[in-house]
Formats: C-alpha cells, structure tokens, sequence
C-alpha cells in the first residue's frame, strides 16, 4: 500500500509532458556567401534558367540551411527533426513544450514557434497551423480522342490548345500528394512512362524514393493531366514532365504536413519545376489546439502559405484546391489556397454551374477567392488499376487546371508566372464582377492565349510573335506601324537570323534554326519588344 502512494506522488508530481510539433527559426545562413557564389551547389540548370528567363535574382532563401544548426538542434534529448525549410530557415521539431522551449538558450536560434498558438509566450509572433482537405515512341497528338474527359477539357477552351500542339511540351510540373499507386503500371499512364516523362519521385513522409503506394488520390489527381486511354480519358497536359512527390499523410492530419509540403516545393524550385499542383489544403487538425480559424486565412500566418508565397517569387505558378469545405462549419477556403499568388481552383459541374461543396472565398483579409473555377463534379479519372470512372472534389478541378497553365506557358514562353497568372484571370467569365463562390469564373486558355498575343485584343504600341514554340514558320503581329526588324540570338547571344518584315508580309522561315531556346527583338523605330523563342 505504501509503494502505492508512493507511486501516486511520483506521478503526480512529475507529469509527462505531451509531445507538440513546433517550428524553431534560425538567425542567419553563415554558408550563404558561398553558395550564392556557386548556385549550381543549390539549384539545377533548369532552374537557374527560370530565374534568368523571369529576370529573379537569386538570395539567401535559396541557400540551404546551415547544415551545423540542423545536426545541433537534432541531438538535443527529447526533440525530434521531422522537416527543414531553407526558404524559411527553420526546422519542424517535435517533442515536450519544456525541451523546445529550451532551444531558444541557442546563440543561432532567433524564435520557436509552435503550432499550438496558446504555447506561443516567446519568440515571432507569427503563427503556423493548417488544415486538410479531404483527398515503342508516342507523338505529341493534336487532335485527341477525349471520350468522356471531353468536358473537363472544352469547358476551359483547352482543347484549343491541344489543336496547336500545345500540349505542355517542355514544362514540368510537381504534382505534391499522398500517393500515386499504380501510375507505374496502370494502362492510363504509359503514354506517361515510355515517353520518359516521369522525371523524379521523392516520399517525404516515409523518407523514400517510392511513390507508388500509399494513398490513391495522387494517382487520380495525376490522371486528369496527364492520363491517356483513347475515346475515355485524355488528361489536360499530356506531354509534360512531372515530378511525383508525397507530401501528404492520408492516415492523420498534422501540420508536419504542411512542413513536408513547403519542403517539396523547394525541392520542385531546385530542380526547375515550372507548376505546382496542390490537391490538398488544411483547416482542422486531429488535435484541434493545432487548428485553423477563419482569421487564420490571410495569405500570411500558416506555414504552408508563407511558403508557397516564397515559391511564386521563385518564379513558379502554384495550383491549388479551393477545398470541399462549403457545406460544413468552416465553408471558407483553407491554406495554402489563401497565399497570395497561388491560383486557387473552385468546381463546377459540366453545366458550369457551382458545386455546393466547393469552398468560399474571400480570404479573411478580404480578396477574391477562388480564383477561377474548373469541372469538379463527376470529372473523369482513372484509379489505381487503370479503371476509367468519375469522382467529385475541387482535388480535380485543380489539376485539370494546372495542366492547361502549362499549355498556356508553352505557348508563351517569354511571359513571367505573375503575367501568366493575370492573362488567365482576365480570360474567366465574371471577371468584372468576381464574388465568392465563384471568384472570377470559368477561364477560357484559348482567350487568354489570343488576348496575349494580340490577336483579340490588338494594342497600338505592342508586337506579338507567333507560333511560339514554332516548328518552321513565325509570325509577326505588327499593330500600328508598316515594317519592323526582327532579330534572332542564340543563347550565347550570336545573331543568327535578322529578318525585315511588313504588314503585308509578316512571316518568314526558321527552318534552318536547330531546335532550342533563343531570343529575340523586334524593333520599328523608338518602338521594341524583347522575348524568349523556343523552336521546335
């Protein structure tokens, strides 16, 4: 009875101390200078040349973090490293309040953050929590037997796109999930793999390079841009590389989700990744101290948006769910579909009109979300065995979205991510008069490639050059003057063509060119426009 009560006291007095998940910041990057002096020991070719291409610079965000602090914090008793973000200079740890707590005594720690926001006495006052929604060689092919997919595809004028070859050739795409079962070996998916278009595979939740297990949700997101069964399913950028990463644990939810999630986004930014496709978003968590609010969603406080915030600035355009949330307590959009220049995608049905489950907008700080709005109701997908069937979820109005930005950017290789981004939302059908449920419509790609070039919308002082990516022949749109100069360099900066044109006689050949990337300039007096040419 005594070793009873003596027990008893023993544990009263000393409780144990639950486990948190926490962010701890860091001051400073001492490796910076070198690696900024030596990019490629950060960052791919690939994506140095999307930087070049968007006149980014590169900064100490892209500089890894110190690999010291990492190894320091990690073999400190009782606290666990579960993700690091360079982007944000900080690590996601787990372990006792006290012991995390106790990093802040560290010289090169600046603040801890934890993901509990009533834990948050000392350090940044910003906050990090998240929710979750949910869930032999081919040609290119201009003319695509979309079978039941047609609709997903017609509704955005995307096959429009496709009758110019506009398939998403030449851009990458990382698609961040759960899963991808089956894509490996499943029918809708080796037009993907015998043309090598699979690029890369990374699980960050299981620390692996296998994918393809898991959750099936990645794998049906996947098929709505890049599966291909003749007359049943055509995914909306068929051609385009991608990279397959796991981010997402299916089997809780927990804001080191949003951690792996920021840390694939900088790995897609290394390696030269152009979109990003999210079908996932985060509002409540398994222990609800972790939980989101509405106020929470102002494109600045949770962790996933702040990161994917930094990704657009890298040069890349994030794709997102609005999220399946309407018809609960919480009908708002969760995170990262409220960073600030991420394109948040709502669904419809084949009608076009607003799926009842699909999350409102505004963002808490009052801007327009979603903003457009794709075929989410009954959209056509393929499972795990390579079966053709339908499924509902803003999941599939994303990626099918995210497909046609990629066409979109193939066909105008010399726009920037915030130009892409502004010619698209100018395309969609309410775009005068945006409201929440719908943001700013329906986008039409084949308006928005028309407004861009100039062939709708014909401005007095600007030039167009088209087809771009071209295969013989380019175009020249000369809007108000009688003759302009073209000039050609290669990406030495070599002139290699210089072509006088008219308004009668705007074309002229490029056959002798061989395939690649060059530049150009088109000049008519004080008048000039500069761009990237890429020839197929």
């Amino acid at each position: 009875m005594k070793k009873l009560i003596v027990l008893l006291v023993f544990f009263i007095a000393f409780p144990v101390c639950a486990q948190e998940d926490a962010w701890v910041y860091f001051t400073d990057k001492p490796d910076a200078a070198y690696y900024l002096a030596n990019p490629l020991q950060m960052l791919s070719q690939k994506s140095l040349d999307r930087r070049a291409a968007q006149g980014i610079s590169l900064d100490e965000k892209d500089v890894p973090v110190h690999e010291d602090y990492i190894n320091i914090v990690a073999s400190v008793t009782g606290i666990t490293v579960m993700a690091k973000s360079k982007w944000l200079n900080s690590l996601h740890i787990r372990g006792n309040s006290n012991d995390i707590n106790a990093l802040l005594s560290l010289s090169f720690v600046q603040s801890v953050e934890f993901a509990d926001k009533s834990l948050n006495m000392q350090g940044r006052a910003a906050k990090a929590e998240s929710s979750k929604s949910t869930v032999s060689k081919f040609e290119t092919m201009a003319e695509f037997s979309y079978g039941n997919s047609a609709s997903q595809i017609q509704m955005l004028n995307g096959h429009l796109l496709h009758q110019q070859d506009y398939t998403g050739t030449g851009i990458t795409i990382a698609i961040l999930d759960s899963g991808f079962p089956g894509v490996n070996t499943a029918l809708p998916f080796q037009r993907l793999v015998q043309n090598n278009l699979i690029l890369g595979t990374y699980d960050f939740v299981d620390v692996s390079f296998n994918v393809y297990d898991d959750h099936s949700h990645g794998t049906m997101v996947l098929s709505t841009m890049a599966g291909y069964v003749e007359g049943e399913l055509t995914g909306t950028a068929p051609d385009a590389f991608y990279y397959l990463f796991r981010t997402e644990d299916a089997g809780s939810e927990n804001p080191v989700e949003e951690s792996y999630w920021v840390e694939a986004a900088e790995m897609a930014d290394s390696l030269g990744v152009d979109v990003i496709n999210t079908s996932l978003g985060y509002f409540t968590y398994d222990n609800p101290s972790y939980s989101y609010t509405y106020n929470d969603i102002d494109g600045l406080t949770a962790f996933i948006t702040r990161g994917a915030n930094i990704a657009f600035t890298r040069g890349m355009i994030c794709v997102t769910s609005a999220g399946n949330t309407a018809t609960s307590a919480n009908p708002h959009i969760g995170v990262p579909a409220d960073a600030f220049n991420t394109l948040t995608v709502g669904a419809v049905n084949s009608s076009e009109t607003y799926a009842a489950f699909s999350s409102i907008g505004p963002s808490f700080d009052g801007r327009v979300k979603p903003d457009v709005m794709a075929q989410g109701v009954s959209a056509i997908i393929s499972g795990t065995t390579g079966n053709i069937s339908t499924s509902n979820g803003t999941s599939f109005s994303s990626p099918i979205t995210a497909g046609l930005v990629a066409c979109l950017w193939q066909a105008l290789p010399g726009k920037t991510n915030a130009e892409i981004l502004q010619i698209i939302k100018e395309s969609a059908d309410r775009y005068s008069s945006p409201n929440i449920q719908y943001g700013y419509g329906i986008p039409d790609f084949s308006l928005a490639l028309q407004n861009a070039l100039g062939i709708e919308k014909q401005s007095k002082t600007e030039f167009a050059l088209y087809p771009n990516p071209a295969y013989s022949e380019i175009n020249i749109f000369l809007p108000a003057t009688e003759k302009a100069t073209v000039s050609i360099f290669n990406n030495i900066g070599q002139l290699v063509i210089q072509q006088v044109v008219y308004k009668e006689k705007n074309s002229f050949s490029i056959e002798g060119l061989p395939a690649g990337a060059y530049f150009y300039k088109i000049n008519s007096g004080s008048v000039s426009r500069a761009g990237r040419l890429i020839k197929k």
